[in-house]
């Protein structure tokens, strides 16, 4: 009989469950207090959890959203312009070298870097709570390379029999794209989408770590940090990764919606 795997939900608990065991037992011995201090820079999974139920989710959810605006906005933009370019490239065959270097470029490039170029040519939030275009900008720039590797292999799968038939009948390469590349490519297409949902909530974080924002993930850790309050410094990282895991997640179920062949269920 052929052996089956642990179900995803079953292996996403377990793996869950051995980084808040790694995370407690470190709390407990490596950054246990110093006799006669109650500072520690790595407080257990129940202060920071108790933390958050005394705070209430509110005063977190006021400077997530911003960040979460933001992080949404540069993904759109960020995917939209790998998915115009690679596409672009099954046009134009001769560009693929062009466009594989500029997607390898913008990963290779120092995120602290162009963060502080950005902050100066874009420039923060124009009003108190409004997103930052620095943020934007490094969230767009973090899925790009994802995005565009991910469908340039997607379209170079489509199956070159069906390719043939489209151009026997005389079709094009943009009907090749519509009609075969794009219905191959969607798998690979929506892996490298689900992916690029922690980048773009990362970088946008890291926008935010540049100034020039009242609100938002970043400052808030910023100003934490300065109090030297880890409890909360560890809450907000704790509720960032609930964040990153629930859109990781929901980009995991449209996949499973929208290519239903892939799980083996019927796809009427």
């Amino acid at each position: 009989m052929r052996r089956r795997g642990l179900p995803t939900w079953l292996a996403g608990l377990i793996g869950g469950a051995v980084l808040v065991g790694a995370w407690w037992l470190l709390s407990a011995t490596v950054f246990e207090p110093p006799p006669g201090t109650t500072f520690t820079p790595v407080p257990s999974p129940w202060v920071v959890v108790q933390t958050i139920v005394q705070d209430g989710l509110a005063p977190y959810w006021q400077q997530f959203q911003v960040t979460i605006t933001e992080a949404l906005i540069g993904y759109a933009w960020g995917n939209a312009v790998a998915l115009l370019l690679a596409s672009v490239v099954l046009l134009l065959p001769q560009l693929e070298t062009v466009v594989t270097q500029v997607a390898v470029v913008s990963y290779c490039l120092p995120m602290v870097a162009v963060g502080g170029i950005a902050i100066v040519v874009l420039g923060g939030a124009k009003r108190a709570g409004d997103p930052s275009a620095t943020a934007i900008f490094l969230a767009a720039l973090a899925v790009f390379f994802t995005t565009v590797v991910g469908a340039l292999l997607g379209f170079k799968a489509a199956d070159k029999a069906s390719l043939d038939v489209v151009r026997v009948y005389g079709g094009s390469r943009l009907t090749q794209l519509r009609k075969v590349r794009l219905i191959a490519a969607t798998p690979a297409i929506l892996n490298a989408l689900q992916i690029a949902v922690p980048s773009a909530f990362l970088g946008a974080i890291l926008g935010e770590y540049m100034g020039a924002v009242d609100r938002g993930v970043g400052i808030t850790l910023i100003k934490l940090q300065g109090d030297l309050d880890s409890a909360r410094v560890w809450a907000v990282f704790l509720l960032s990764a609930i964040v990153a895991l629930i859109g990781y997640g929901l980009l995991g179920l449209i996949s499973r919606a929208v290519t239903p062949w892939l799980a083996g269920r019927p796809t009427t």
